[in-house]
Parts: structure tokens; sequence; C-alpha cells
């Protein structure tokens, strides 16, 4: 009786052993190799990197395979698992087809527009708003032609401008005139307008009065076509105004006359100074100066001109009283 029981538990173990052994022969997966050879095992998802993944071989037997030791079938179907497909998506090949499936540009046609229907040119300006605007700037530039060509040939501008309006006409019409010559107008004698008959007279008393009274005897008298001589009188020329420098409006000092009467001190001036004189009115009299000829701190020497005699003059600050820059001529 212990022997059966011993028999029935050892075969108990053994089945539940190959139920075992089926059930993960059953859950294992062959992974082909590069090399041709076959894997037989689990991948393990969660062990999986950039370098590889463990595969499960057995009961406590794992082994890490690298990702370029699969083949490219076993590479796709673990790109099949969504955990695993970002690290193995280097290590698949693609091939042409792929790659110009996969960079292939889908081309569109451009919206086009659509041509509007053939038609006269007429028919096209008349069909659209610039058309029409076209056409009336060339009807009105036509009237507008016409009117200057009647007011260039003397012709009745409502005529010409009237032709020029009608249409298919406005441009001979303005072409037509202008090839006219130009209408001379003549001035006409009124019907109405009294007739005066000159008096005969005798042809010896005519010439005696055409030689007694000649018109281009008279005093002053001038033929109409004879040639005048214009006299016109010289300009006079414009003298520059004086220049007027009191004191109290200016403190008159060795700076002062350095400043504004710098071109007295040489002893010949040229240009517009050449004429100008300074005129220093003191109270010993007025005098006037054609040069500057020694300053100093207080007082300053003048060339005076006496005749043909040239004169120097001393003259200190505190008796100037007024100082003017005129021309010789003023």
């Amino acid at each position: 009786m212990l022997s059966v029981l011993v028999v029935s538990k050892s075969r108990f173990i053994l089945g539940l052993l190959a139920c075992l052994l089926l059930g993960w022969s059953a859950a294992a997966e062959e992974y082909k190799l590069n090399n041709g050879e076959t894997l037989a095992g689990e991948a393990l998802p969660a062990s999986a990197n950039d370098q590889g993944v463990q595969v499960k071989l057995g009961e406590g037997q794992y082994q890490r395979v690298p990702w370029a030791n699969f083949s490219q079938e076993s590479l796709k179907e673990f790109a099949k698992i969504p955990k695993l497909e970002p690290l193995v998506e280097p290590f698949i090949e693609i091939t042409r087809e792929e790659k110009i499936q996969r960079t292939e540009v889908p081309l569109k046609a451009p919206p086009r527009l659509e041509r509007p229907a053939k038609q006269s040119l007429l028919g096209a300006l008349f069909g659209s708003g610039p058309g029409i605007f076209m056409l009336l700037a060339i009807y009105g530039a036509g009237i507008y032609a016409g009117y200057e060509v009647a007011i260039f040939r003397a012709q009745p501008p409502a005529l010409v401008a009237g032709l020029a309006a009608i249409p298919f006409l406005g441009l001979l019409s303005p072409i037509i005139f202008i090839s006219m010559p130009t209408k001379l107008r003549t001035a006409e004698t009124p019907a109405d307008a009294p007739s005066e008959t000159a008096p005969a007279l005798d042809p010896a008393v005519g010439a005696a009065t055409a030689d007694t009274v000649n018109p281009m005897l008279a005093e002053g008298a001038a033929h109409p076509s004879a040639l005048h001589l214009a006299h016109t009188e010289p300009a006079k020329p414009t003298l520059p105004k004086p220049q007027i420098f009191q004191r109290g409006q200016f403190t008159f000092n060795r700076r002062f006359i350095e400043t504004k009467f710098v071109n007295f001190f040489s002893a010949v001036r040229r240009d517009a100074d050449r004429d100008m004189i300074l005129s220093f009115k003191t109270a010993k009299g007025e005098f006037v100066a054609q040069r500057i000829s020694r300053i100093a701190a207080n007082d300053l020497h003048i060339e005076v001109h006496q005749g043909h005699a040239h004169t120097e003059m001393l003259i200190p600050f505190s008796d100037i009283q007024e100082i003017r820059l005129k021309h010789k001529d003023a």
C-alpha cells in the first residue's frame, strides 16, 4: 500500500514537471541571430536598454544579447513592442523601396486661376471696370485733342471738338484738322460804313504840298524804322553806409580799436577797405585818419593828411567821443 502511494506521488510530480516544461516551451520564442543560430527563450522588455536585451533561456538562465546580434527579422518583431521600438529602430536597415516611400513628397497641383472665355478686344474692354475707364480716358483725350487743334489752327473749337466726340471719328478728326493750314482771319469792312471819297487834288498842288510839308523835316522827327541809340547814364556807385561808434554805447580802449579797425594798422589797404577812412571826434575837434600808426594802453597815434604832408597825431582814449568808419566820398 505504501509503495503504491510512493509510485503515484512520483508520477504526479513528474506530470507536474512535464506540464511546467510544456508551458515554458510554449511561452518561449525563437530569435534568429546574424550568425545563423537560433536562440530560444523569452525576451524581457524591462531589461532592455541601448546596448541590448536580456533573454531568459530557462529557469535561472539569462543571457544579454546585443541588438546588433539579432537578425533584421527579429529586430522587426521587437519593433512591434511599443517599449522596444525606439531602441531597435536605429538597428533596422531600411530598404531602398522603404526609403523612397518614406521620403516621397506628395506633389499637389497649385490652384490656378481660370482663364476667361475668349472674346473680342472691345468686348474685353467693356467687360471690366479698368477697360471701361481706359475707353473713357481715350474718348476724353480725343475731345481735348480736337479742342487744342482747333485753337492752334484757328478753327471753330465747337466744330472740331464735336467731330472728335463722334465715335470712331474721335482720333481722325484732330488728325484731319491738324493737317489743314491755319485759317487766317482778315478784318472785314462793315457794309453800312459810310464811304469816304478823297477830294481830287491838283497834281501840281499835291507835289508842292508834299515837298513843302515834309514830315521828316520837323524838329525831333524820326523814321519809325530808323536805328535809335540808347543813352544810358552811368550808374552811380553805391557807397557803404557809415558806421558810428559813440561813447557810452562802446568802450574805447586798445582791445576795441584792434578788433574793429584791424585793417587800418597796415600801411597798404586793399579791396573794399582801400577807400575807407576813420573820423575821430574829440573835445579838441574832429580828425580824419588814413591809418593808425601806433597804439598803446591809453592812447593811439593816427596819420592825418594835411595837403601833401602827413602828420602823426596823438589821441588819448579818454578824449574820444565818437568814431565814424565811412567812405572817403561820403
